[in-house]
Parts: C-alpha cells; sequence; structure tokens
C-alpha cells in the first residue's frame, strides 16, 4: 500500500506518471502555486496547509514532491500517504510504523512526510503527537493536509510548542494578480507590485502598470466570470460538473458537522440576495425563516471557517475597533461562489458591481485586518495597514473627488473606478488595483 503512494521509490522519474502530476502537466492551464515557496523544509517542522475544498493542496503536495527529487533529495526519504482511507488514529499509526520499519532498513535518518486528508481517521492527532512526544519526528519534516475539522474542532491548537520550525499556510483560489500570471505570464512580468497601501506607492506601480490596462480589464472580466479556483480556471468556465462535484463536498462536510443543508442554503441565499449591503443576523433569520439569529450565526461561522465566506464587522474609526453589535457585511471569498450558490439556491446572479466590490473585499481581507464603515455615507471597505486607509468601489463612468474625505483616524479613502484614474482625485481603476495589489 505504501509502495503504491509513493512510486518514486522504485524510480524517482515515476513521478512524471503520478496521477496528480500528470493531470497538472496535461493541463491547458499550469501554474506552481506560490504556497510551494512557504512551506518550512527545515527539520523538525510539522506544516499544515489549510483551505477551501478542490483548491488545490494534493497537487501542491505533489509538485513539492517533485521539486525535492528534481534537487536530489534522495527518494526514499520522501513519504507520501494519502489519509482518507483510514479509519482512525490506530491505522496511521499502523502506517507510520512500517515507514519507519522502511527508513530504517535504508539506514535513513531524516525524512520529508506528507500526509494528505489527515483529518479523515478519527483522532489523527493522538498518532501525531505521540510520535512527536517520543522524538521519531526531530529530524523529519512534516506537511499535513485537512479540511474543515482542522479549524472548526481546534485541531491544531493542540500542538503547543510541538511545531518546531512549522508553519500554518492557508491555500486560497488564485488572486486576480495570479490569475493574470496564468493567463498572460507576459503581461504579468511588466506589472509591478505595490510594496505597502500609501498613495504615492499606488499611484506610482498604477501608473507604470497603465500601458497594459486595456489586456488587464479584459482578464478582469474573464475573473469576474470563473474566478481563481482550479478547475474552473483550467476549463475556462464553470461547468455543471464543477458545480456539482463542489457542492457534493459542502454538503459531506456538512453531514460530518451534523448541520441542515437546507439551513446552510437558506443563508447562501440570504447573503446573494442581500450582498453588498450590512445586514443582522436577526433579518437573516426572520426573512429566511430561520429558528433564531444564533443559528445564522453558527451557520456563518461555518461558511467563514470552510473559506465560503468572509464577514466584515463595522468599525469605530476614531477607536479603531470592531463594533460587533453592528450590521456586518458578508462576502463570498471567490466569484465562482455566486455562480454556485444561485444555482442551487435558484436565485439570480446580483449585478456585476455587487461581485466587483465582492472580489475587492475578499482580495483586501487576504492581506489586511479588514472592515466597513457606515453614518451618512458608506465606505465599503477599510483595512488597517500601517495606517488606516478605506476603499470604496464605484464599478461605472463617472466618480467624484475622493482626496478630501477624512473620517476620524482614516485619512486616505481611495475609489476604485470602472476606467478612471485620478491621483489627484484618488480614483484607480479596480482591475489596475487588483493587478498591482
Amino acid at each position: 500500500m505504501l509502495a503504491k503512494q509513493n512510486p518514486w521509490w522504485k524510480d524517482k522519474a515515476e513521478i512524471e506518471n503520478d496521477e496528480d502530476i500528470r493531470k497538472w502537466k496535461e493541463g491547458k492551464r499550469k501554474w506552481i502555486p506560490s504556497e510551494i515557496n512557504e512551506i518550512s523544509l527545515k527539520p523538525f517542522s510539522l506544516n499544515f496547509i489549510f483551505g477551501p475544498r478542490q483548491v488545490g493542496k494534493t497537487t501542491l503536495l505533489k509538485l513539492l514532491i517533485r521539486k525535492l527529487l528534481e534537487e536530489g533529495i534522495e527518494k526514499e526519504r520522501i513519504f507520501y500517504f494519502r489519509c482518507d482511507k483510514l479509519a482512525d488514529y490506530k491505522e496511521l499509526d499502523e502506517v507510520l510504523k512500517t515507514y519507519f520499519e522502511f527508513r530504517k532498513s535504508k539506514s535513513i535518518s531524516s525524512s520529508f512526510i506528507f500526509l494528505d486528508e489527515v483529518t479523515f481517521p478519527k483522532e489523527w492527532f493522538r498518532t501525531i503527537k505521540f510520535y512527536i512526544d517520543a522524538g521519531d519526528f526531530k529530524n523529519d519534516v512534516l506537511v499535513l493536509t485537512g479540511s474543515l475539522s482542522m479549524y472548526l474542532k481546534k485541531e491544531v491548537e493542540l500542538f503547543p510548542g510541538r511545531r518546531g520550525f512549522g508553519k500554518d499556510i492557508v491555500m486560497m483560489p488564485l488572486t486576480f494578480r495570479e490569475f493574470i500570471k496564468v493567463f498572460s505570464p507576459e503581461i504579468y512580468e511588466k506589472i509591478p507590485k505595490i510594496e505597502r497601501i500609501e498613495k504615492e506607492e499606488i499611484f506610482k506601480k498604477a501608473y507604470e502598470a497603465l500601458p497594459y490596462f486595456d489586456k488587464i480589464q479584459e482578464l478582469f472580466k474573464k475573473y469576474l466570470k470563473i474566478g481563481g479556483f482550479p478547475l474552473a480556471v483550467k476549463n475556462e468556465e464553470i461547468t455543471q460538473d464543477v458545480k456539482e462535484s463542489y457542492w457534493a463536498w459542502i454538503k459531506s462536510d456538512l453531514a460530518k458537522i451534523d448541520r441542515s443543508e437546507e439551513i446552510f442554503k437558506r443563508i447562501a441565499k440570504a447573503i446573494l440576495e442581500k450582498t453588498p449591503s450590512a445586514i443582522s443576523l436577526n433579518s437573516i433569520a426572520k426573512e429566511f425563516d430561520i429558528s433564531t439569529h444564533k443559528t445564522v450565526f453558527e451557520y456563518l461561522d461555518v461558511m467563514e471557517k470552510i473559506f465560503i465566506v468572509k464577514i466584515l464587522y463595522h468599525i469605530d474609526l476614531d477607536k479603531i475597533i470592531p463594533n460587533l453589535k453592528k450590521n456586518r457585511k458578508i462576502c463570498f471569498t471567490d466569484p465562482f461562489f455566486f455562480y454556485l450558490f444561485s444555482d442551487i439556491c435558484l436565485t439570480n446572479l446580483p449585478d456585476e458591481s455587487v461581485l466587483v466590490e465582492n472580489v475587492v473585499a475578499s482580495h483586501l481581507s487576504r492581506k489586511f485586518d479588514s472592515f466597513y464603515w457606515k453614518n451618512q455615507r458608506e465606505i465599503d471597505v477599510v483595512i488597517r495597514s500601517d495606517e488606516i486607509i478605506g476603499f470604496e468601489v464605484k464599478w461605472s463612468e463617472k466618480a467624484d473627488d475622493f482626496s478630501k474625505i477624512k473620517i476620524g483616524k482614516m485619512k486616505n479613502v481611495f475609489c476604485l473606478t470602472k476606467d478612471l484614474i485620478d491621483k489627484e482625485k484618488n480614483l484607480i481603476p479596480t482591475s489596475l488595483f487588483l493587478a498591482i495589489l
């Protein structure tokens, strides 16, 4: 069983025949995830890789294995095992014991151990903790991938002081900048990246990228239609098969944590119909026939922890703290979810401008603590960077002067437009900003 999952033990060239590597090579669009450079490869390391379903975690592991083999790492030092067929920690223990015996026979003292879908075996963490405490992994690098239970059950928190040089890595769908790299690498090479969110820096890089604006805008329209999930990107469309498969995985996850598919769908429908407005949990419960606001809170918590939504809280711009009692904005983390849930919930897609605002909010929230603000006027996204900065999305041909807007400790507000750029008025095209972000 171990040899079958590690064909490179026989011949390192066999990695090229691995099913995941083969599919990656045959893809019309292929890329090496940037997360491959974030994984700690210094012993001892216990790395955890999180992320939504079908974001490419297994492919990431196989590409890293391929890279290690190309760099001359002894092939028997690399151990991969997919754990989704294991029942519990005892079976995981047997798998690791077998590998330990194998590497002992080869006089190997340091390994790269990849345990894919490690959260499937019940109480998997008991085995990992046991071998860490026994010192059996002291010279090893471990890379573990998992699904929602790592987050929902807080299983990663069971390893205090047992991580070594390991890191937590969240693997998300492609950002728009990464999307450009996949579809137009020659343009990507010419587009600078902003080093900090500051007016001079933003407009300096924006004007450098401006000659390529037509292509950037064309790709942004494409991104709004397919999003950044690998299957959609490779097919260059969101097929019915992809939507049905993803919904099946969500239903499977809900069943594991004893959550109702019907309530989940009602809340997804509420988000579709209310976004980008800030909404209260009580209003969702009342309008969509859900028992209590606490139930809405619990399901939104699940949605956020399985990376489907990002919740933006209202921020007090004087105290710079979130106001948890006020209405909250709920945005999908990728355009794909609009198409998935409009299909599942039999609801019309919102206007393109709504998708654009969601994309802006989800991109900024990946890099910064993100909120929103509303009083007489509304600031769509407020980030906490070196300073407090606001972003208003105006997906239209007209926009006002935003350079004079100052509220509390927020001294700069940028307007993300459809195609207008004006440094004096703090106007910048949305696609251009996301391309340099």
